[in-house]
């Protein structure tokens, strides 16, 4: 039995146009059932198998998602980092099961045209970014002129560039009102506020401590995000303040952890001498000693919510940033 090598073959052995294969092939409803089974039947048994490069070139699509991650304030984060591999999972699964494949950089800008770079290649038919970094300013730059791109984070009015993320400021709020609530009074933010989501966290925290006549009392470490680096910052923050605070928003789970561990090295009972809260809601958080209270984002309808966004654009639709309720999740940490 002959090989067939292309579609011009296969459509001469089923006595039928090319176009017809090519549809056929892609099950496109213009071909009857009973002409599409037999077609797929001759090209099985004559172990054919489209060119989908071929196929992409010619209907002007790469059939491949860009996923970027930039690290503008943060270099020294990895893709390992529990958040992004959590956010990765849930979106190579949306992107998997409507037929597009993913293509992963890992970004450290070094100047503002980086995005521009990676949008001109040609290489995908849209980009969803995780995280804006301090990169909003780019952000916006490339999607005044790019639609199919989305980007997870935080909102701020006025802003170009789609985002899907959660209520930010109030996740902050809520996150110290439950501290000033449990009693503390001395409460410290730890995270970098260079990032646009980690700023609008510390003016939720600012304002709970405000409304609650407590503004001089917050303190605020612009902790790092990779655990390594951030455990000997919180130490030598809680050994050389003078009075230790009574309660710490961590901008991340992983900050929190860090403090967790920080504290226990001090001989520090948590929630004892100092209450906890994380923010993201990650599965390691149950995991923890003890187990942590964190503002949890709901990063599953946020994967899809990126996903069905970016579809919509690459389709040419126009899409309004999505912002999500965050929810406190009370465990013994707080």
């Amino acid at each position: 039995m002959t090989r067939i090598r292309n579609i011009k073959e296969l459509a001469e052995l089923a006595g039928v146009s090319t176009g017809t294969v090519s549809r056929a092939l892609a099950g496109s409803e213009l071909i009857s059932l009973k002409t599409r089974q037999r077609i797929q039947a001759l090209a099985d048994e004559h172990g054919f198998r489209p060119n989908v490069m071929a196929r992409n070139l010619r209907i002007q699509r790469t059939g491949a998602i860009g996923v970027l991650i930039p690290l503008g304030h943060e270099t020294g984060q990895h893709i390992s980092d529990p958040f992004f591999i959590t956010m990765l999972g849930l979106l190579a699964d949306a992107l998997t099961e409507r037929g597009y494949d993913l293509l992963l950089s890992r970004v450290i800008p070094t100047d503002t045209a980086w995005l521009e770079r990676f949008v001109d290649s040609g290489r995908v038919d849209g980009l969803i970014v995780i995280g804006q970094s301090d990169q909003a300013a780019t952000l916006d730059k490339v999607a005044a002129r790019y639609k199919p791109l989305v980007v997870w984070g935080g909102y701020t009015p006025g802003q170009v560039h789609c985002s899907v993320g959660s209520d930010n400021a109030k996740g902050g709020e809520l996150a110290a009102a439950h501290l000033i609530a449990q009693g503390c009074e001395r409460i410290a933010f730890f995270g970098d506020p260079r990032a646009q989501e980690i700023g609008q966290r510390l003016e939720g925290c600012r304002a709970a401590m405000a409304r609650a006549g407590l503004a001089d009392q917050l303190s605020v470490l612009p902790a790092h995000l990779v655990a390594e680096v951030a455990h000997p910052d919180i130490a030598q923050f809680l050994g050389s303040t003078a009075q230790r605070p009574q309660g710490i928003v961590a901008a991340s789970d992983v900050i929190a952890m860090s403090a967790l561990s920080a504290l226990a090295d001090q001989g520090l009972s948590v929630p004892g001498d100092v209450r906890v809260i994380g923010y993201d809601g990650l599965a390691i958080g149950e995991q923890t000693v003890p187990r942590l209270t964190t503002v949890a984002q709901n990063l599953t309808a946020g994967a899809a919510h990126l996903v069905d966004m970016l579809l919509r654009r690459i389709a040419g639709e126009d899409t309004d940033s999505v912002v999500m309720d965050p929810e406190l999740v009370v465990r013994a940490s707080a």
